[in-house]
């Protein structure tokens, strides 16, 4: 037999509620937990001597709990006669103390300031099924025999689902008529729910505090452990519980059904008072997996966050695979904030990771967390800056593979490095030891072939000359600089904050032979091409700051057909144009080539490995794929000596020839 409310208008009629009772006869019916989840609140907000009201008793034990517990002023009243009278005869030998009255909450009969607590479980859920001009009537009736019958300093406590009408309805009405309002989550009710049946719905205790005279208007949380949280107005304070709301809806969602069609989907977990998420975390799931599902949780280490299997959904999915669980969760930890040690990240994280476990084992407490160590990885913030071009930046270094590593971080794409640099201790003229930048370590892979490309146009024993078009934090000018002392650059930046980064973070060094133009790179190409000015190699190493075009390197307007032209006529005759194509859309980057193609004679392409980059090489001069290859060949070999004479590295073989050529292709 179906006792559950047809519609949701049904909870406020006294038919529904005579009916309800009578069917389930002396069965006790809780709402939103019963008296063991929600003692944590009673006891906290209520005081032994209080005199309390409960509204809408129904056949709650709550009130019988409370007596038990020591509690003897309480009175109940509901609109049902037929469960007053129950409650009455059930508690009549056993709790002589305790008063069952038959009342409408509207309309009470009691005397002003006669009460110090008004406890209400679910009743304002029932009065308020809907927003129709006779409901909101009533609730305002409501509060005000509320406000009427509470004594200055009293509390209403209301345990509430707070569907986001009744929360702008309770806000509307107490913070203005001179209450402090506060919310805090009932987690052990919801704990208890889901361990029951698997889901959880968040329940909420309302604290409204009268006061008589309250100067300001005082809204506060608690959603988390901890002090409660002050918040500044009544939207902050709906966000924050509708945010509680959709993170509960997530969790409930992802016990019942698996996220492979999708691919993935991602979390921000915040602190209360911190505007910055502390962790993201990605949720994957194998494909089609039926019965028993086993399950894990990933920490990625401080640092690692950047590389290609955590930083994009491609590696994230190689991860999965890896993990050989049925779903996942990846947990990364936001450069924001600090963190003590794995052991407090486990704990801190613990209670999210097993809410977002799949049906049949969200009720479990060992679910087991993996790494690459248990170290959560150190990050360490030298410098934070501000461009009016890319936003906020940061300068950090950290630990990885038993090395120091210093980056550059912009923080609206928080999850690519722009530049990094190996360090390594060397002696300062006074004989102690410092960190400085290796500057013959290259830490991206498309910084190699663009290396390559620069080996192949330029003349070692010769003082040719260079342009490259974007500088970062210098790490492609400085190796380049070092490697062939004879060579004369002339980097682009439009961006002077990125100089000082360089300069001052990256070991770059400014001379006759490494100039830094601080200009629009398209302008320079022009002037240039004006002024007849011709280089052995021209480098486009760019990014794009508009995400809606599909290429984040190099912006678009790099690639106009007139700007290529121009790339070429600022080209000697034997010299090579180098680009970092990087695009996702494959009609986009064979748009680029073919637009190559149609200024330059010939075209060789590397694919960086696990990247979406590809270096493009283009040519003013017919080259077929032998001598591409040989080129390429004599390329890697000069650079691997210039390597080995400059002592720049102590891996003299840092090229493999064999896998270079593997990852080239030659285009006509």
């Amino acid at each position: 037999m179906n006792i559950l409310p047809k519609t949701h208008e049904e909870f406020s009629q006294v038919e529904y509620w005579n009916t309800f009772f009578k069917k389930r006869g002396k069965r006790n019916f809780e709402w939103y937990g019963e008296y063991p989840e929600l003692c944590v609140i009673f006891l906290k907000y209520i005081k032994v001597k209080d005199n309390i009201l409960i509204v809408g008793c129904g056949n709650s034990t709550v009130s019988m709990c409370l007596y038990d517990a020591g509690y003897r002023n309480i009175t109940n009243i509901d609109i049902s006669h037929i469960v007053i009278k129950q409650m009455r005869d059930i508690n009549a030998t056993m709790r002589p103390q305790l008063v069952y009255e038959h009342m409408d909450a509207t309309q009470m009969a009691y005397a002003d300031n006669t009460f110090s607590v008004v406890l209400d479980k679910g009743t304002l859920d029932a009065l308020m099924p809907d927003t129709k001009e006779g409901t909101v009537s009533n609730v305002n009736k409501y509060f005000k025999e509320i406000t009427r019958i509470l004594r200055n300093g009293g509390r209403y406590i209301c345990i509430s689902l707070l569907q986001e009408y009744i929360l702008r309805q309770l806000l509307s009405y107490f913070p203005n008529v001179g209450f402090m309002f506060r919310i805090v989550r009932c987690h052990e009710a919801e704990e208890k729910t889901r361990l029951e049946d698997g889901s959880s719905i968040p329940v909420f205790a309302v604290i409204a505090t009268k006061i008589t005279n309250l100067s300001q208007t005082v809204l506060e949380v608690v959603l988390v452990d901890g002090a409660p949280r002050r918040l500044s107005s009544v939207d902050e304070m709906i966000s924050a519980i509708l945010s509680a709301q959709q993170s509960a809806f997530i969790f409930n969602s992802l016990q019942k059904r698996s996220v492979a069609d999708i691919g993935e989907i991602s979390l921000n977990l915040h602190s209360p008072d911190n505007k910055h998420p502390r962790y993201t975390i990605y949720v994957l799931d194998q494909p089609k997996v039926h019965g028993t599902k086993s399950y894990a949780a990933f920490i990625v280490p401080q640092g690692k966050e950047t590389d290609w299997l955590f930083s994009t959904k491609e590696g994230r999915q190689q991860v999965l695979k890896s993990s050989q669980r049925d779903r996942l969760a990846i947990v990364t930890l936001c450069r924001e904030h600090k963190f003590e040690n794995w052991e407090a990240v486990k704990s801190e994280i613990e209670d999210c990771i097993l809410n977002l476990a799949p049906e049949g084992l969200s009720g479990k407490n060992d679910i087991p967390f993996l790494s690459l160590g248990s170290d959560v990885g150190v990050r360490t913030i030298c410098f934070e800056g501000k461009s009016n071009l890319s936003g906020p930046f940061v300068v950090e270094e950290i630990e990885r593979d038993g090395s120091e590593f210093r980056r550059l971080i912009f923080l609206n794409n928080p999850y690519v490095v722009q530049s990094e640099a190996r360090l390594k201790q060397a002696k300062s003229r006074r004989g102690k030891m410092k960190k400085v930048v290796d500057s013959g370590f290259l830490a991206c892979d498309h910084h190699v072939y663009m290396s390559i490309g620069v080996s192949a146009a330029i003349n070692s024993k010769e003082c040719d000359e260079i342009m490259i078009i974007g500088l970062g934090g210098g790490g492609l000018c400085t190796f380049l600089y070092n490697c062939f002392p004879k060579l004369r650059i002339t980097a682009v930046e439009i961006d002077e904050k990125m100089l000082k980064v360089a300069t001052d973070y990256f070991g770059l060094i400014l001379d006759n032979r490494m100039k830094v133009e601080i200009a629009d790179g398209i302008q320079i190409i022009k002037d240039s091409t004006s002024n007849g000015k011709r280089y052995k190699a021209i480098l486009f190493d760019v990014d794009s700051k508009d995400n809606t075009v599909g290429m984040s390197c190099p912006p678009k307007q790099f690639l106009e057909m007139p700007i290529i032209k121009s790339v070429a006529e600022c080209l000697m005759n034997d010299g090579f144009f180098i680009l970092n194509l990087v695009s996702r859309d494959g009609n986009i980057k064979q748009k680029v080539k073919s637009d190559l193609k149609s200024v330059f004679q010939s075209m060789a392409c590397y694919s960086v490995q696990d990247e979406v980059n590809e270096v493009v090489i283009c040519s003013l001069n017919e080259i077929d794929d032998i001598e591409w290859k040989h080129i390429f060949k004599n390329s890697v070999t000069t650079l691997n000596e210039q390597i080995s004479m400059r002592k720049l590295l102590s891996d003299t073989n840092m090229y493999d020839l064999s896998s270079l050529m593997g990852n080239l292709s030659i285009e006509f």
